[in-house]
């Protein structure tokens, strides 16, 4: 027997109406690349957003079609968000520090309709115009002003929207019709496409507040660093207008200076993004003497927080809330939010607990298994591949069989490519990337084990550590450090881990480097490292094994 209660599909549009009529006055701030700042709200955007409906309808943009955005986090890109997805359409958004290379690739795999750019990016487009679909057509984020000359024919953003009706009557259609299309970065063969639905992103808008409590509410001041181009932002452009929060976006500015600058004028209460990203802002913040004001909660995900960072914020009096998730999980799984009765907790064991990737999230399953694929239990101390199922994480990958055969085991289970381990309560701990361990004469090394001490440092900026052939042991770790200041001894680094390791999993050699390569979505790129140290030569003397 069914229950006799109506059935509405979930649709994405229906979140920026709902924002527009019961927090019509929340704000959104956005830097713009002409160099401005700019302000709006919920009740403008809803406006604009009908309005850029409208023009992509005149362009013949059909139902199901992707249309491509190349663009910072700012006002127009949130519109191409709703716009595109309320249609009908298909928001494929394109990270700009992709190769030339990969970024063909998935333009032409996706088969874009249109793109949309921001002014820093034409010229990326100019270079590939003639490697693109010839029938692309291809809008510039700005106003006649200041249109660029282009070799691309570009139709201009703002007169687009101009003379457009400010209303708009969004279609039904079911809800697991396409909404968004996000490519991996490729680290490993050519990038794959994760396919939103609007039910997805519905239900991930749903839920990730849920598992952060009084992070999302009217008057909080959320600032996404992490881009609009990569997986949606963290669902930032849904979580915010559902709950009358207020969006600061901070454009092509990303320094540490420029961060602290507009956080402190703007009283930013919640800042997200990437671990790089808030090295950056503590530099900033040791020079200034102080956090910006009203800076109170920050969330870093993308690659581990190291437990230093998260003291140096937790010191400053900020809340760290350390997130887990993967592009094909749209993206939140985990969230370490502090809930009420931990501020109890002794300070180390706090810190810990928010070192780690936190608690499941609502409607998101874990499993562990071995390398035969036998579940493992639960216990918090058993380590195993970690695969996640649920209504926000992908089937499959977008016109790529091969590569979903790969990814989705016989029970339908997505594997992470993770190795964690999991406590009975749902508290999830990443020990590394399945292809970042290092395997040492038999014995497995976590190379974020040791990243993590070393962070501990003062005179460390960042680290990675990397696997380096070795004729007897087969593999032995290599540590690469960009210092803080004068370089501290090798012997320093090594003294500190000792403390904490066995000795043969402490790393053969120490290098210093100035800066450690990103990869294009912000996290340092162990392929990079290992490609360029593949030929490194370690020092005769190699720690003897434990017995």
């Amino acid at each position: 027997m069914k229950g006799m209660m109506m059935h509405r599909p979930l649709r994405i549009a229906d979140i920026l109406t709902f924002a527009a009529e019961v927090y019509p006055d929340s704000e959104i701030v956005s830097v713009r690349t002409e160099g401005d700042l700019h302000r709006t709200n919920y009740r403008e955007t809803a406006g604009r957003v009908a309005q850029l409906a409208h023009a992509l309808q005149a362009m013949g943009v059909g139902f199901g079609e992707r249309v491509a955005t190349l663009a910072w986090n700012g006002y127009r890109h949130l519109e191409l968000y709703y716009a595109i997805s309320g249609i009908g359409s298909i928001c494929h958004t394109i990270n700009p520090r992709l190769s030339a290379e990969q970024m063909t690739y998935i333009v032409n795999h996706a088969e874009d309709r249109v793109i949309f750019v921001d002014l820093t990016f034409v010229p990326i487009l100019e270079k590939l115009k003639d490697a693109l679909p010839a029938n692309l057509t291809f809008v510039i984020m700005t106003d006649r002003a200041h249109m660029p000359e282009n070799s691309l024919n570009a139709l201009c953003y703002e007169e687009l929207l101009h003379g457009q009706p400010a209303t708009f009557d969004w279609p039904e259609f079911d809800e697991n019709t396409a909404a968004g299309l996000c490519y991996t970065s490729g680290t490993t063969g050519d990038p794959k496409g994760a396919l939103y639905s609007h039910r997805s992103t519905v239900l991930h808008t749903l839920i990730v507040p849920l598992s952060m409590p009084g992070v999302f509410a009217p008057g909080r001041k959320i600032l996404p660093v992490v881009p609009l181009f990569h997986v949606n932002a963290w669902g930032t452009p849904y979580t915010a207008p559902i709950s009358g929060a207020t969006l600061v976006y901070p454009g092509p500015k990303l320094d540490g200076p420029s961060l602290f600058e507009l956080m402190d004028r703007e009283k930013v209460w919640s800042a997200w993004g990437v671990p790089t990203v808030w090295l950056g802002l503590l530099n900033e913040i040791d020079k200034q003497g102080r956090p910006p004001e009203g800076f109170g909660h920050m969330v870093v995900g993308g690659s581990a927080a190291p437990r230093p960072m998260v003291e140096k914020f937790e010191n400053l009096g900020v809340d760290v809330c350390h997130a887990w998730g993967m592009t094909e999980m749209s993206p939140i799984g985990t969230t370490g939010q502090q809930i009420a009765g931990m501020e109890a907790w002794p300070k180390d064991k706090l810190l810990d607990w928010k070192a780690r990737q936190g608690r499941r999230v609502f409607n998101v399953e874990f499993k562990i298994v071995d390398e035969a694929g036998k579940r493992l239990p639960h216990d918090g101390k058993t380590v195993g591949e970690l695969h996640v199922r649920g209504n926000t994480i992908v089937a499959g990958y977008f016109k790529n069989d091969a590569a979903t055969a790969k990814a989705v085991d016989e029970e339908g289970w997505f594997g992470t490519g993770d190795v964690a381990h999991i406590s009975a309560d749902g508290i999830l701990t990443i020990t590394d990337r399945a292809k970042d361990l290092i395997k040492s004469g038999g014995e497995w090394i976590s190379s974020l084990d040791l990243e993590t001490i070393v962070m501990a440092h003062p005179k460390v900026a960042n680290c990675a550590v990397v696997a380096v052939p070795h004729p007897k042991w087969e593999e032995r770790p290599l540590l690469i450090v960009t210092p803080q200041g004068e370089p501290p001894a090798k012997e320093e680094l090594i003294a500190l881990l000792a403390q904490h390791l066995a000795k043969w999993q402490l790393p053969d050699d120490v290098v210093f480097v100035e800066t450690l390569p990103l990869t294009a979505t912000g996290k340092v790129s162990k392929l990079t490292l290992r490609q360029e140290f593949k030929d490194y030569a370690l020092p005769d003397a190699v720690p003897a094994r434990a017995s």
